[in-house]
Parts: C-alpha cells; sequence; structure tokens
C-alpha cells in the first residue's frame, strides 16, 4: 500500500517506514505529524480524493531538523567591476513515515488499474 500526500505545497509517494525530507515544519525532533493524503494505492486499484481522501490519514514521526547543501549564488556584471557572491542552505525535516490508515466511508471509491475497463458502445 502506498499514498500520495501534501507536505509544504508538494507532493510526495510514500510507503510505510519510508524517511523522507519534507519544507520545514513546525515541529520539534520526535513529535508525531499528520499529513494530507491525496491518493491511496492498494492492490485491488487506488482511491482518489476530491481534494483529499475522506478517513484516510498517514501519521509520521520528525527525525531531525536538516539542511540541504550550499548552493553559491555568483552575480557578475563585466567591465562594471560589479561582483556579488551569496549562499543559500534550504531547511528540511526529516521524517520516518508510521503508517498509513484508511476507513473506507463510501461516496469516494474509483477504481482504477487492474480489471478497470472503458464503457464503450457498439453501433
Amino acid at each position: 500500500m502506498y499514498a500520495v500526500i501534501k507536505t509544504g505545497g508538494k507532493q510526495y509517494r510514500v510507503q510505510k517506514d519510508d524517511v523522507i525530507y519534507v519544507e520545514k515544519l513546525d515541529a520539534k525532533e520526535g513529535d508525531a505529524v499528520n499529513f494530507e493524503v491525496l491518493m491511496l494505492g492498494k492492490d485491488d486499484g487506488v482511491v482518489i480524493g476530491t481534494p483529499v481522501v475522506e478517513g484516510a490519514k498517514v501519521e509520521g514521526e520528525v527525525l531531525g531538523q536538516v539542511k540541504s547543501a550550499k548552493v553559491v549564488v555568483y552575480k557578475y556584471k563585466s567591465k562594471k567591476n560589479e561582483r556579488r557572491k551569496q549562499g543559500h542552505r534550504q531547511p528540511y525535516t526529516k521524517c520516518l513515515r508510521g503508517g498509513i490508515g484508511h476507513t473506507h466511508h463510501g461516496g469516494q471509491r474509483r477504481r482504477v488499474g487492474a480489471g478497470h475497463r472503458r464503457a464503450c458502445s457498439s453501433k
């Protein structure tokens, strides 16, 4: 089973016990976090939310706050003696996916994939 979650304006495909880096969250190390589930993938198809899947949740644990590698920005204008060097390190939150849960309430289930047939009319 996998899920597509949304956090920080981005979407991530996660499975149980995945470690992913998301945009910085306001949480301390060891805190539990929950994410919006946009889609659930199972053996018998997928469940697509409108916009989120009702009754589905993905829980995780914050492993720490980290920074990415430094990106150096260097601006230069020829013949003007104009040079500017600036660095940037994007902050991230390292999360461990605990589990994916779903309680089906009906109405949102849409099967796609295995066994899916297109409706066609023959004339």
